[in-house]
């Protein structure tokens, strides 16, 4: 009996030792089961920057579609196929899964931490608004790019078809939120983000410019459909917002992969020369004689020449990306001071009271541009023939001067052309007139299967799943 207990005991402890070794082996070290909020919050905030500023034509052609770039060798992109690489289904996943999810599972792990004299309740709070600043921030690109898209029932794992919200209420209700976080701040108590916050490192004070910044962006954007809502939106956040190149969301890339600018993970380490300038953008910087041409662009036996757009370009033969944003450390552009000027700009000209006159705010925001590409003196430029501010003309010297101005920020120069028409844009050789030109992305191919009645739902709403269907806001 007692051999018997013995070897009972020495199996109990082999598999406990084994159960033990497993459980080890089975364990990442690299990757724990546990994770911060905070985490969570910067692993978004990454994300959030690569989907901006990554050149990758699987994930993001907005530089293409704002006819800052042409392809040289592989033209689909530029001529507006979406659906080879499945671009739609990309950009959907990339914002749902990779940044609106990690923000929604951080804010509520934040949400359960406890208050503590260092950690105070009024610092948890704001760090969830910024949070809820950033979702917001996402939704806007979202409706901006496909329209009608999920919200009320989006991040629901519970709930694999939700519905599509009307991206106008969307708008209205991204407002409110924005409002809020803003007004909610409590400045004095921080937001113990600190290294997590790649942004502002935890600056709760730079968090409510931010917000005051995206509500001008959010109201300036429903001008032509909803002038009423967008005054008042403006009028209530400009004098909070932004008020020099130091209060830019930039994203700081650094030396090392994989935390360098995607431009330069593109662009550089793929060792692919697959992207030119484009002769819109070329062209018209060359007809303005546009100093910030040498830091857009290389030249070409000392001449700046842009690939003829959607047309096989060689690398060779055209100009290229400067070599500054090709650096590894270049910063990923969220929102910037110029990009508010021109805003503010645009709400004068519509006689809106926002601290300044619109040719006031045109000079500075073009300035501001000059200040943030380091190309000196913006002076004789801004009294220039083309430039010089004229009340009559003013949508297309907003509509020219802030699409240059956005440069490597495709979506933004891509949605200001959408707003005011201008400038002309190239006809590439997929289309045959400027009206065939996309001006939103159709749904992913996986709703049509996944979410199909959701998804039909939406495109009747909104006119039609077809590249050339305006997104709400675009009414002129």
């Amino acid at each position: 009996m007692k051999n018997k207990y013995i070897i009972i005991l020495v199996l109990t402890t082999l598999l406990a030792s084994c159960t033990k070794n497993f459980e080890d082996f089975n364990t990442d070290k690299k990757r724990p089961a546990d994770v911060t909020g905070e985490a969570l919050f910067s692993n978004a905030i990454k994300n959030l920057a690569d989907q901006l500023t990554t050149p990758n034509v699987n994930l993001n052609i907005f530089n293409l579609w704002a006819q800052y770039w042409t392809e040289t060798t592989y033209t689909d992109e530029a001529n507006y196929d979406i659906v080879n690489r499945t671009i739609a289904d990309n950009t959907y996943r990339a914002f749902y899964r990779d940044i609106l999810e990690d923000l929604q599972k951080a804010s509520v792990l934040i949400a359960l931490e406890e208050a503590t004299v260092i950690n105070t309740q009024a610092a948890i709070d704001n760090k969830l608004r910024v949070i809820d600043m950033i979702q917001a921030y996402c939704y806007q690109i979202l409706v901006d790019v496909f329209g009608d898209v999920p919200y009320t029932e989006a991040l629901d794992i519970e709930n694999i078809s939700p519905v599509y919200d009307d991206a106008a209420t969307i708008y209205s209700n991204l407002i409110t939120r924005v409002k809020a976080d803003v007004s909610g701040m409590t400045v004095d108590d921080g937001t113990n983000l600190g290294s997590a916050d790649f942004i502002y490192d935890g600056d709760a004070e730079a968090w409510v410019k931010f917000g005051n910044t995206l509500l001008v962006k959010l109201g300036i954007t429903l001008s032509d459909v909803n002038p009423s809502l967008a005054q008042t939106t403006v009028e209530d956040a400009y004098a909070g917002a932004f008020e020099s190149g130091e209060d830019n969301a930039n994203f700081p890339y650094l030396g090392s992969s994989p935390n360098t600018n995607q431009i330069y993970a593109e662009l550089v380490l793929t060792g692919r020369n697959d992207f030119v300038g484009a002769n819109t953008l070329v062209d018209m910087m060359n007809g303005l004689s546009d100093p910030r041409l040498p830091s857009y662009f290389t030249t070409i036996d000392g001449e700046y020449i842009g690939g003829d757009y959607g047309e096989s370009s060689p690398y060779s033969q055209y100009s290229h990306v400067a070599d500054h944003i090709k650096d590894p450390t270049f910063p990923g552009f969220l929102l910037t001071y110029d990009q508010l000027l021109f805003y503010l700009a645009e709400g004068a000209a519509r006689g809106w009271s926002v601290g300044g006159s619109a040719s006031e705010l045109y000079t500075d925001a073009i300035t501001a541009s000059f200040d943030l590409w380091n190309a000196g003196s913006a002076e004789n430029y801004i009294s220039s023939a083309g430039v010089a501010w004229d009340a009559a003309n003013w949508k297309s010297l907003i509509g020219v001067q802030s699409w240059i101005a956005f440069y490597v920020r495709g979506l933004e120069g891509y949605t200001q052309w959408r707003r005011f028409d201008v400038p002309t844009f190239n006809i590439a050789p997929s289309i045959e007139t400027e009206s065939d030109i996309p001006v939103r992305f159709t749904y992913p191919i996986n709703e049509q299967t996944l979410n199909k009645t959701n998804r039909q739902n939406a495109a009747d709403a909104i006119g039609g799943d077809e590249l050339t269907t305006h997104i709400f806001w675009d009414v002129n």
